[in-house]
């Protein structure tokens, strides 16, 4: 699994660290790549099912290849997405409609957003736009 030391000394990450300020370079985009996808699993976790899952892993994954306390966190997440995993195949048939109606709903909510142009409203609301 992941550590917090750096095992290879080829890879982006090694080459980045040789830099002045690579260091911190490397641990910002880590930082950033991982939260991003902490986030888009979180804001996933408003849609029924399984969805939410693999994102919060992935990001864990990626903050374990750089920080020792995310790799004893992604330990964690993957006992729970186990038993998760475990609890969906003895209900396969109602884990399938929930899932699906999820992905309906991702389907209709990203139509809204374009259609409506939501996205460039709420810019505006903010003044950003």
């Amino acid at each position: 699994m992941g550590t917090a030391e750096p095992t290879a000394s080829r890879g982006w990450k090694a080459k980045m660290r040789r830099t002045p300020g690579g260091a911190i370079a490397v641990k910002t985009i880590v930082l950033v790549s991982g939260l991003f996808f902490i986030l888009l699993g979180l804001a996933l976790a408003a849609l029924p099912g399984p969805l939410t899952i693999p994102p919060i892993l992935l990001g864990l994954w990626i903050w374990s290849t750089e920080f020792a306390w995310a790799d004893r966190l992604l330990e964690r997440a993957k006992r729970s997405a186990q038993e998760a995993w475990e609890n969906a195949k003895r209900k396969p048939v109602i884990t399938g409609l929930i899932t699906g109606s999820g992905l309906i709903a991702l389907g209709v909510g990203l139509y809204l957003v374009a259609r409506y142009d939501l996205v460039d409203r709420m810019l505006e609301l903010a003044g950003l736009g």
